[in-house]
């Protein structure tokens, strides 16, 4: 019986007795002004219509007592003097296991046609990231099914990996993939941006009905408003920061980043904000860190993020490109060049790097990657040579090496989309490729290195000078 009653005494203590209101006052484009409500950044508020319907809308900007506000939806049907009530709180996500196979908007509401979600428990959208002295090392592999990631550029339980590339050279195939075989408990995914058309072909096509049973999807798709589409991501963050809470391997995967740092924009320059690097204001660059920092392992579980990153012109060096490759723990570079090969995926191994990768593999997993990495770099620096027909084989042991490996290693990096790659499968390869035997331990995973958290060095340091302490004492 009481637990019957739950979700109403929750409701009822959590509802706030006073009420504060404003009226709107004009609207600038994007932005909505009204005099008051008392609210706060990121708050909450309600436009009621002359016709009795209801907006969402968040407080984003103060100019003395006017509040600026983005609405979640379309702003039609807005007028001078509708009422503006704040909700006291800032948007909060339902969180559960009935999120599972589920698809979400950016407000936490269901977009799919399965009726309500059926959980009482929330999560704040906006929130720290794990303190660095409690977070578990990161010592074990993640598979994702993807042979060039697994056996080259190796990724680890919590690690962030960029996936940088153009317009239509495979990012989103690559995560779908990703998403389909990974060994990662849950997959979390955020569709920030996209093509109304793309989500369904992803979920039915690419994410298919097995990957979606352990899947939840946080769709805003690039017709929807702003503050949609930037809240979209964080919404996601925050449901796999839910998982991991619960001691699970979390797969996160945003699709793409680059549209959730426009989003900051658009909302950025509506509320006065001055253009700072190619018209992204400085709030963008405040933002990106704090929500990548947010993923990665904490003192109960792990989340593996791959950020999709749309590079505007092919131009590495460009803005959010540089900054999103300082943040995280490594980049896989796609190669259009690559792409219009029809080489799938499109990894541009060479240009590619996974930080971690040398931490989370055995170590004669790790000389047989090297070796082929190698062989790989000395194909790419003597290519021209090659291709002239100027090189005479014989000159070198390892350029000969690299010729006659170099259509077995092409084939090795190549991938259907389609095909499921075991780890087993992986190294069995790579170990055949290289002429390097490797263990069947190492096949498993790493094996877990005796790394300590910064806290545990700190308590243990502090422990060793008491005892120094006490018996200096005693003397």
């Amino acid at each position: 019986m009481e637990q019957f009653f739950n979700k109403y005494l929750t409701a009822v203590k959590e509802t706030d007795t006073i009420l504060y209101t404003g009226h709107v006052t004009a609207i600038r484009g994007l932005m909505i002004e009204s005099n008051g409500p008392r609210s706060k950044i990121g708050e909450l508020c309600t436009i009621k219509l002359s016709d009795g319907r209801k907006i969402l809308a968040e407080a984003c900007a103060f100019d003395g007592p006017v509040v600026k506000l983005m609405a979640y939806e379309e702003t039609k049907g807005i007028e001078v003097g509708c009422e503006v009530t704040a909700s006291g709180h800032v948007l909060r996500v339902p969180v559960g296991n009935k999120l599972l196979g589920r698809v979400i908007d950016a407000t936490g509401k269901p977009y799919d046609d399965k009726g309500p979600l059926e959980t009482t428990k929330y999560y704040p959208i906006l929130s720290d990231a794990p303190n660095p002295m409690t977070r578990a090392p990161i010592n074990k592999r993640v598979v994702t099914g993807v042979r060039a990631i697994d056996s080259l550029l190796t990724a680890g339980k919590g690690q962030r990996l960029g996936i940088f590339a153009g317009s239509g050279v495979g990012k989103s195939t690559l995560l779908s993939t990703i998403a389909r075989n990974t060994n990662a408990d849950i997959n979390v995914i955020g569709l920030i941006g996209e093509r109304g058309r793309e989500v369904l072909d992803f979920i039915k096509g690419n994410l298919g009905e097995e990957g979606m049973k352990r899947s939840v999807v946080v769709v805003a798709t690039g017709d929807t408003s702003a503050i949609c589409r930037l809240r979209a991501a964080y919404v996601a963050t925050a449901v796999a920061e839910y998982f991991r809470d619960q001691g699970k391997d979390v797969m996160l995967m945003l699709d793409n980043l680059t549209r959730f740092a426009k989003a900051q924009r658009e909302i950025g320059l509506a509320t006065g904000e001055a253009p700072a690097q190619r018209g992204y204001p400085t709030s963008v660059f405040d933002m990106l860190p704090k929500l990548l920092e947010r993923t990665g392992t904490n003192d109960k579980g792990s989340i593996t993020a791959f950020y999709a990153v749309l590079v505007d012109g092919d131009d590495m060096d460009e803005p959010i490109t540089d900054a999103v490759r300082g943040t995280l723990d490594g980049h896989i570079v796609l190669s259009r060049a690559l792409a219009a090969a029809r080489h799938y995926p499109a990894i541009d191994i060479m240009k590619s790097i996974s930080r971690l990768s040398r931490r989370v593999t055995g170590k004669v997993t790790k000389q047989a990657s090297d070796k082929i990495a190698r062989l790989i770099a000395v194909y790419e620096q003597n290519a021209e040579m090659i291709n002239a027909g100027v090189y005479q084989q014989g000159a070198s042991a390892e350029i000969d090496e690299a010729i006659s490996k170099h259509e077995a290693i092409e084939a090795f990096l190549k991938q259907e989309e389609e095909d499921r790659c075991s780890i087993e499968d992986t190294l069995d390869k790579l170990s055949v490729l290289a002429e390097i035997e490797i263990p069947k331990e190492e096949y498993v995973e790493a094996p877990a290195l005796d790394r300590k958290t910064t806290a545990e060095i700190v308590d243990e340091r502090a422990a060793a000078e008491n005892a120094k302490s006490s018996e200096s004492s005693d003397f």
